[in-house]
């Protein structure tokens, strides 16, 4: 959703206009980095073991949207809604429309294979709700959606589509 506002002449002189307070995931920013999806809930039955479980096979993926710029995604932070952060400390270039799925778990990152790991076998994303965050390096925020498990995922598949 984009919120545009006009500014008028005269003809709109002394009327006034009340803005409601608008949700969080209703904000555009200008960051070319947005989350495109969540597998907030990993397919099978939830356990973080780092040698048996499933925190892979949750993941969010944020993408270039840009259409001439490559974003290197270093200092790039993600949250959730209880403070959960996971930081990019690494050089990961995204080119023009490329995306990576941000995973739980162990691996190699590769920009080849567009994933990352978090090196970490705890989830990150309630089944039921949460808030996701992405900030850029300068602490601004890029980008922002709010879920629930029954309001936000018709199918109950685990997967939530934002940007496209």
């Amino acid at each position: 959703m984009r919120i545009r506002i006009a500014v008028t002449t005269a003809a709109a002189a002394g009327t006034l206009v009340a803005l409601g307070a608008v949700p969080a995931q209703a904000a555009e920013y200008t960051s070319a980095l947005k989350i495109k999806g969540v597998q907030y809930d990993a397919p099978g039955s939830d356990s973080n073991s780092c040698s048996t479980g499933n925190t892979a096979h949750e993941y969010l993926t944020v993408k270039n949207y840009s259409k001439t710029a490559t974003v290197n995604l270093k200092g790039y932070v993600v949250k959730d809604a209880a403070g959960n952060t996971f930081k990019f400390s690494a050089n990961h270039y995204l080119q023009p429309g490329d995306y990576v799925k941000l995973r739980g778990g162990h691996g190699n990152d590769s920009d080849k294979n567009n994933v990352a790991y978090r090196n970490n076998c705890n989830f990150l994303w309630n089944n039921d709700k949460d808030t996701i965050y992405v900030y850029k390096p300068s602490g601004a925020r890029a980008d922002v959606h709010s879920y629930t498990r029954s309001g936000s995922d018709p199918d109950g598949n685990g997967y939530i589509t934002y940007h496209g």
